[in-house]
């Protein structure tokens, strides 16, 4: 709109096209203004770095080290001196970062946010704990999953009457096992949930040799393969509304699971398998479907104006919060 203004302003006036256009003379003469970049010039009255040096000393003298900026500044006034008004003093000693609550506050420690890349399988897991509801109200199962983050694949699953660190660990043992996991080969991410966050899985993950990450609290979107791997099976039509026992509920992942695994066309993968790209199948995939491509653009290219076709590719990177920095190349959606 702005840009519709510059061009036809100088020949029909630019008050009588911005009324046409609904727009106010004032937004579009805002907009032409050239932006000021630069940082912002000093106020004339701030005070020299020496004197904020001179302030700071003062206050951190044994006579005021335990007193408010007030006190010491009607202290200062009763003995005849007047370095800096008390808004400066807090500005000094805020800028030195020795502003803070007296009394003793819970604070949050700040949480890192995970950035976590896989080129492969078995490079990073990521697993949670689901709820399955069971045959009355209040009643439930837990799903354990363990996922690898490249492939989609199941690695390892459970369900359970509860949410276990003990099940939990010995669930992650046998994946790492049957995935002949080495020390340092794997990073596994969680949330922050009791279980993810126990003693238990932490020391077991040390003797393991595996890196443990974890969701910055309440972010979801730290955890999001999870998250849609969830998703993806709840929303499947024959996934039951509740589970009449714990038995039923084993019985359905077992059909659940190996459908999701071996059959289940994933978008993010290129509509491959989690399967095919867990163990190195995937290329040949790729290079099947092309040829099918290739015959039907052969047998009426008339159909294809853009070129014969190409199959999705199988990604080559996955990230869970990928930096902005990374080459736009890696990049992967997180889902």
């Amino acid at each position: 709109m702005i840009a519709t203004v510059t061009e036809v302003g100088p020949n029909l006036g630019v008050a009588p096209t911005c009324a046409a256009l609904g727009l106010p003379r004032e937004t579009y003469y805002r907009r032409q203004r050239p932006k000021i970049s630069g940082c912002r010039r000093p106020s004339p009255r701030a005070l020299g770095s020496d004197e904020r040096a001179q302030v700071l000393a003062l206050l951190h003298e044994p006579r005021f080290v335990d007193l408010a900026p007030a006190q010491i500044y009607a202290t200062l006034l009763d003995e005849g001196r007047f370095l800096c008004s008390l808004r400066t003093m807090y500005r000094i000693l805020a800028a030195n970062r020795e502003v803070r609550e007296r009394r003793n506050l819970l604070r949050h420690p700040e949480h890192k946010k995970p950035e976590l890349l896989a080129t492969g399988p078995n490079q990073v897991w990521s697993w949670d704990i689901t709820k399955l509801l069971g045959p009355t109200k209040w009643s439930y199962f837990y799903l354990y999953v363990i996922l690898d983050i490249f492939s989609r694949y199941v690695v390892g699953w459970m369900v359970a009457d509860g949410e276990s660190a003990a099940l939990a660990g010995k669930l992650i043992e046998e994946t790492c096992t049957r995935q002949n996991i080495q020390p340092g080969q794997l990073t596994l991410h969680a949330d922050r949930g009791s279980s993810m966050t126990s003693k238990p899985v932490a020391f077991l993950l040390a003797d393991l040799g595996v890196t443990k990450t974890h969701s910055r609290p309440h972010v979801s979107d730290d955890n999001p393969f999870s998250e849609a791997h969830f998703k993806t099976l709840k929303y499947r039509p024959d996934f039951p509304e509740r589970f009449g026992s714990r038995e039923h509920a084993r019985a359905h992942c077992q059909d659940l699971i190996p459908w999701y695994n071996t059959e289940h066309h994933h978008v993010g993968l290129g509509l491959l398998t989690p399967h095919d790209v867990h163990y190195g199948l995937a290329a040949q995939r790729v290079e099947a479907r092309a040829r099918v491509l290739a015959a039907a653009h052969a047998n009426h290219p008339e159909r294809f104006p853009a070129g014969p076709p190409r199959p999705p590719a199988q990604p080559t990177a996955v990230w869970i919060n990928q930096p902005k920095s990374s080459p736009p190349e890696n990049e992967e959606a997180q889902q």
